[in-house]
């Protein structure tokens, strides 16, 4: 989230639970642009030229990118019709899977989105202190002890930046977007001028490293990398019923789409184009430091750690409310048991910043005694939100099916297959993921059950229909046959 424009609730008193007597500043445009974008944007742009080089050649890391630019852009159009045909759904890809697929599918997308946003606010926090071992080195790789004090007290200092209210938090990340895009583009015109077309195509295929495998491995390489990046691009769909009109929510979308698709490319292949793949893969994050820094000296490098400082911050905001709003709107609609759903004086989710924020807290030691990496930590934030995202991309494939929700005679041609193209891509990064971390997923969602069985009980309901509950038994006999791998040594996501 990058704007002031916030919505503010404002109710009667603390910690109510769902007033409906609120006062309410709605989002523009210009603001929900802004949240795209500087959702979008935090730490994976800044690691790009390393992440991307760690396992690909330069044709691969086209290709990779034509794959993902053609299934996040079929998936922007997802959101895009889905907002516009389906108003009385808010809250993204949650209400989407929930209205398609049934309450079990629904609380499993919520659950994923959530994990997904604070695993990855683990991963904010380990590369932030990475970047200040540039300066720090008792730091190191972000996954030291001093670099997980450090991050806890920056957890901790945003969560009572945001419970003083969301229009205060709003305003310290205005800023903080502006001064993490200029960095960018500052890079990406320096890279311009040194870049070297023999240098690019060297080793164009990457098949002169036998390390990096085949063409087809090292697309996969890179794709949970650019699915890491492009995270967020539903951000102006979870606040759709905080929109002031609901059309600006697929300009906006798309907007911010392409103007990072442009960013995110330009900086992973101009980069191969200033150091050869080996030396790429070898930098410590965030790499685009060690780019600037063979270009212009020392001071590139520092700018960009500086700047990775300032843009981690502000997508640890914004991800810390995104991650907040889920499980409120869950259990607002009793999908989630209802303390989720209260809300302090000012309208912060209370009880759900406190869970994420604790979580984000455990998580955080748990980096120091496995020594967990910043690329795995991403690696695991991003299957953890293929579930919203593929039955996102199904309930278009559903809704053009049925004509629900169409006019007569209105073509559902360009709907359908936007949303099979994303189910498709979903389904295709399942597979690129590995064992390992979807692995580590089963375990972190199994138990979400127990948080789905409170919440049908408490509501009077059947907890599972007879295909759900050989749903749950299966993610439960997954998870544990993970744990058992992952105890052993024979699967590490780590």
């Amino acid at each position: 989230m990058a704007s002031a424009d916030i919505k503010v609730t404002e109710s009667a008193g603390p910690d109510s639970v769902g007033k409906t007597d609120t006062k309410t500043r709605k989002l523009r445009l210009g603001s929900l642009t802004a949240l795209v974008i500087g959702s979008m944007i935090g730490s994976g742009v800044f690691s790009l030229p390393q992440n991307m080089a760690a396992g690909a050649g330069p044709l691969a890391v086209l290709i990779g990118w034509a794959i993902t630019a053609a299934g996040m852009l079929a998936l922007v159009f997802v959101y895009q019709s889905l907002a516009t045909r389906k108003p009385d759904l808010d809250v993204g890809p949650y209400a989407y899977a929930k209205a398609g697929f049934g309450p079990f599918i629904g609380f499993n997308s919520a659950w994923g989105y959530w994990l997904s946003a604070w695993i990855g606010n683990v991963s904010y926090a380990v590369v932030v202190f990475s970047a200040l071992s540039y300066f720090f080195p008792s730091f190191g790789d972000g996954n030291t002890w001093p670099a997980i004090i450090g991050a806890s007290f920056l957890l901790w200092f945003v969560h009572a930046l945001i419970t003083a209210g969301i229009r205060e938090a709003a305003i310290v990340n205005l800023v903080v977007t502006v001064a993490k895009i200029a960095p960018i583009v500052l890079f990406i015109g320096v890279a311009v001028v040194a870049f070297k077309v023999d240098v690019f195509s060297a080793d164009f295929t990457g098949l002169g490293n036998a390390s990096l495998g085949s063409i087809t491995a090292q697309v996969k390489s890179t794709m949970l990398v650019t699915l890491w990046v492009f995270i967020g691009i539903e951000g102006a769909s979870v606040f759709s019923g905080r929109a002031e009109r609901r059309k600006d929510i697929a300009v906006a979308t798309i907007t911010g789409f392409l103007t990072c698709l442009a960013f995110y490319a330009l900086v992973s292949l101009l980069s191969l184009g200033i150091l050869n793949q080996p030396e790429l893969a070898a930098l410590k994050n965030p790499s685009m430091a060690g780019v600037l820094e063979a270009i212009v000296g020392p001071w590139g490098a520092v700018l960009i750690n500086i700047a990775l400082v300032v843009s981690v911050i502000g997508a640890f905001l914004s991800w810390t409310l995104l991650a907040a709003e889920i499980p409120l709107a869950a259990a607002k609609d009793g999908t989630m048991p209802s303390f989720f759903a209260k809300e302090n004086s000012r309208g912060v989710p209370s009880t759900s910043l406190l869970m994420t924020n604790l979580l984000v807290q455990a998580f955080l030691l748990v980096t120091l005694f496995a020594q967990s990496t910043y690329q795995a930590l991403f690696s695991i934030a991003s299957a953890a939100i293929l579930v919203p995202y593929i039955f996102s991309g199904a309930y278009a494939v559903k809704l053009a099916i049925t004509g629900e929700a169409y006019k007569p005679g209105e073509s559902r041609t360009g709907p359908m297959i936007a949303g099979l193209i994303a189910t498709v891509y979903g389904l295709w990064l399942v597979y690129a993921a590995g064992p390992a971390y979807l692995f580590m997923c089963a375990v972190l969602y199994a138990p979400g059950l127990i948080f789905y069985v409170a919440a049908r009980r408490q509501h009077g309901q059947q907890v599972f229909k007879p295909v759900e509950a050989f749903l749950a038994a299966g993610l439960v006999a997954v998870a544990l046959l993970a744990a058992y791998e992952m105890w052993t040594g024979t699967v590490s996501p780590f």
